[in-house]
């Protein structure tokens, strides 16, 4: 019951992080956004570390491996995803995330070639494509404004994490590591590169109010600190295959919110999109079988066979 409670609570959380940047884009800009959810998110993990007494790895290499996961993991896709909120919706920014599996999918096969792509996943991804071009919606677009620019950076930052999966399976998951720690030294280090790029990224008027401020406590504390210690409970829980649901739950968590709380609307190419994605989704996690068999199937069809 725990760790269901904590599932469901991942989804909420990150399907609402897009509300948040929104949020926080009216007082301040797209890199404070970043900063504060990246250094309120490691003093919330610290202060779980020390509580909890979670011992940070000694091997040089091991911190090298947690430098490039935090660029590419949290710096590079969260400031990616403030960018394009400027010029897309929270709503449609949700969507964009939702084809991570996608790019994971790409990305573990050919960049790391850590696992192999059977023929049902290779057409996931192909319907994945198709579908993230119909949310794209390019027959609406004469020019390259700034509306497709900002869905151009959200694919960029679903690259990055999906690069970043591909990474972690490969140099750091073998590691035997508690949560707090892998969590403790992801934003950690993000937050510590961030502050380094305060003078370039981070420098602007800031107009606070409530809601602004809220929302840049939410998104740091919940949404990249305690959030992420819910995901590896729950990873190690149920396993990456049922985890990775939530990727089902937070676009809509976060349409839903955009469309109640911004008033946000939707063009008829999006939702359709992105049921198409989730279509392609379904296919490259195994979820649904179209051109391959179970491994139960293949058995009985080489008895019968013989």
């Amino acid at each position: 019951m725990k760790v269901a409670l904590q599932f469901i609570a991942m989804g909420l959380v990150w399907g609402a992080s897009f509300l948040f940047m929104k949020v926080g884009l009216e007082g301040v800009n797209f890199g404070q956004v970043v900063w504060a959810r990246l250094v309120f998110g490691a003093i919330t993990l610290g202060i779980i570390a020390l509580i909890t007494r979670s011992r940070l790895p000694k091997e040089p290499i091991v911190w090298l491996h947690f430098v490039v996961v935090a660029i590419t993991y949290c710096v590079i896709p969260y400031l990616l995803f403030a960018w394009a909120e400027q010029y897309v919706s929270s709503s449609l920014a949700s969507i964009y995330n939702a084809v991570t599996p996608i790019t994971t999918a790409i990305l573990v096969t050919l960049a790391f070639r850590v696992e192999k792509l059977n023929r049902d996943q290779v057409l996931g991804v192909a319907i994945g494509v198709v579908g993230v071009i119909v949310v794209v919606g390019p027959w609406q677009v004469a020019a390259l404004s700034g509306s497709l620019w900002g869905q151009l950076a959200c694919l960029g930052a679903v690259t990055c994490y999906g690069f970043s999966f591909g990474y972690i399976r490969k140099f750091i998951s073998h590691r035997q590591m508690p949560a707090t720690t892998i969590a403790v030294m992801n934003i950690g280090v993000a937050a510590v590169i961030m502050i380094l790029l305060t003078p370039v990224l981070a420098v602007g008027p800031i107009t606070f109010s409530w809601p602004v401020l809220l929302s840049l406590l939410a998104l740091g504390a919940l949404g990249t600190g305690v959030v992420y210690i819910w995901n590896m409970n729950v990873l190690r829980a149920w396993g990456p295959t049922a985890t990775s649901g939530v990727t089902y739950v937070t676009p809509v968590v976060g349409v839903a919110l955009g469309i109640l709380i911004l008033h946000e609307t939707l063009s008829w190419n999006e939702p359709v999109g992105a049921l198409i994605v989730l279509a392609g989704i379904l296919l490259t996690q195994r979820r649904v079988r179209l051109l391959t068999r179970r491994p139960h199937e293949r058995a009985v069809a080489e008895r019968i066979a013989r």
